[in-house]
């Protein structure tokens, strides 16, 4: 027995068995929300002609990368004095979250290196903030994606030059601070 209901108990409380109903009640409502909500959005997306998903660097904060402003994010941190967290994972370590995965989902039924490679076509990608995997040429504007993560932030130069030969000019991360 779990304690709230007993006819043989002098103690039955009442109260007790409508708060518990009562949370019952609740948790069954907000699930219900939520999976009309979800419905809902699905509904829409398959309705739709044409669709557009903004995402932040929240994305993939389950993945070990921290985001901006969050609570463990770089720039709060750096606003109390402190560095990030070290159990935050390397870039080039990080595997894609569900969502990740449901976008990619997304693209193939109809319409941050993470989005790339959980497998996003590049041409229906705009990285707003940039990628830490990839540098630009600072003269010809020739994109490099790597297989490492670019060590600047900030549209910094890199220590790499252009492979054009007629080229030569030196290289730059694409991460806005």
């Amino acid at each position: 027995m779990n304690g709230f209901v007993s006819a043989r108990r002098r103690d039955f409380d009442v109260g007790k068995v409508k708060s518990h109903l009562l949370s019952m009640m609740l948790s069954n409502i907000i699930c219900f929300t939520v999976e009309w909500q979800i419905k809902k959005l699905a509904l829409m997306i398959q309705k739709s002609k044409h669709l557009v998903v903004f995402t932040g660097a929240g994305i993939s904060t389950s993945c070990g990368i921290p985001d901006f402003r969050g609570p463990k994010g770089v720039w709060t941190l750096q606003r109390e004095g402190k560095g990030v967290h070290e159990a935050s994972l390397s870039f080039h370590r990080a595997m894609p979250s569900m969502t990740h995965m449901a976008l990619v989902e997304l693209e193939k039924a109809s319409f941050l290196n993470l989005h790339l490679r959980s497998g996003i076509p590049r041409e229906k990608l705009a990285e707003l903030h940039g990628n830490s995997f990839k540098e630009i040429c600072s003269k010809c504007g020739v994109e490099y994606l790597r297989d490492f993560e670019v060590k600047t932030i900030g549209l910094k130069k890199t220590s790499r030059s252009c492979s054009d030969v007629k080229c030569g000019a030196k290289l730059k991360d694409i991460v806005l601070d």
